[in-house]
Parts: C-alpha cells; structure tokens; sequence
C-alpha cells in the first residue's frame, strides 16, 4: 500500500525485453539502501517487487500485463520516474489509498503556468474515466492528485509547486504518457453494486415470513 506522496526520485537505466516479459533497471542512490530483495517499491505508481539490487540501482522483472497497463514501454533511458516505499505501520498517512495496481495509460494534454501553481490536464481513457469524479483523487505516475475539473474525458488538476518541482512531472509536455490508478474506493463500490445487480432475486420477503407466522 502506497500514499502517492512523492520522497523521491530515480533513473531508467534500461529496460531489457526477454520475449513478451522486461526488466526495469533504476538508478536511485537515495533510495537503494532502504531496499532489499524481494520487497516492493513503487515506481511510477506501479508496485514492482525488486530482484537485483546493489548500492545506487535497483532491478525488477515486468510482466506482460504491466507492460500492457502501463508506460514503462515509452519510456526512454534518462527519463526520471517517482518512487514511493510502501507505507510503513505508524509513518504519516499524507494522500490517498494508492495499491500500486495501475489501471491504464493516459496522455498528458497541456501542463502550463496558472499563478503560482501549474495547470495539468490529462487525456483519460474510457476504462478508467467512469471512476473520476469532481473533486476525487487519482494517481498519476503515483502521484496522488485531486480532480478540479472534470468534462468530456479531460481531468483538469492544480499542481501546487512543491508537487511540480518534486516529481517528473516537471518533465512532461503534451502527448506524454502517464501511468494512471483511480480511487480504489470508487472501483470497490462499482463491484458492489454490479454484484447486487447480478444477485438473482428471492422469493423470501417480509411479507411471506409475516404470513408464515414468524
């Protein structure tokens, strides 16, 4: 489980392809010596588990289905990604549920001054624009973000400068991919409420138990 607030930044180094699978080599000093084979880091807002590791870079292997869902295909060697360790029991609880699972791949619009902040807004795509909401959160490339507009699949967002200066998003321009997760909480409820839908209706009713004397 991650929090979407960004400590820390990395470097691709390469991503060698093995058939239909990769592995993502990251250059990150800071951030290297806190990890450990087998554990999990999240890199761009995908939760990735480590399996080489020296003292400035760490590796982890990519399955199809991330590559699918995710960026790390587009990406060159030299681009920055975010880095986030997972939340640690008793370590401050700053942004929103963020599990790493990166539902797909947006596109960045324009990303432009606005007074002190910067304005970003973002090409949604369909499987994932049905959980959006006005004033929501969502992860972008991890980042946890909230949603200040929202129309005709574009999201609009205010990035404050701390975020701008602290994450890739300082690196991006208009077409740029971003790996997108939307709210875990909207997913959860839309699964609820399907399986009410589905549930196949009962003859059992109040009024039937009232009849039968209980």
């Amino acid at each position: 489980m991650f929090t979407g607030i960004i400590e820390h930044l990395g470097t691709i180094e390469s991503l060698a392809v093995k058939g239909s699978d990769a592995r993502l080599t990251v250059r990150a000093p800071d951030v290297a010596p806190s990890l450990a084979i087998a554990k999990s880091v999240a890199v761009n807002g995908c939760c990735l588990t480590v399996v080489a590791l020296d003292a400035a870079r760490f590796s982890a292997d990519l399955s199809a289905e991330t590559l699918r869902c995710t960026s790390f295909a587009q990406l060159p060697p030299g681009a920055r990604v975010n880095l986030e360790l997972p939340l640690a029991a008793g370590k401050e609880f700053g942004g929103h549920f963020v599990q790493g699972h990166v539902d797909g791949v947006g596109r960045v619009a324009r990303i432009v001054p606005q007074g002190e902040n910067w304005a970003l807004a973002l090409e949604v795509p369909p499987e994932i624009a049905r959980y959006v909401a006005l004033k929501g959160s969502i992860a972008v490339d991890g980042i946890s973000l909230t949603v200040a507009d929202w129309r005709s699949g574009i999201a609009e967002i205010a990035v404050i400068p701390f975020t701008y200066a602290n994450t890739n998003l300082k690196d991006r321009k208009p077409g740029d991919p971003v790996n997108l997760e939307a709210d875990m909480i909207a997913k959860h409820i839309e699964r609820i409420l399907a399986a009410r839908r589905e549930r196949p209706s009962s003859r059992l009713t109040l009024e039937r138990l009232i009849s039968e004397g209980f």
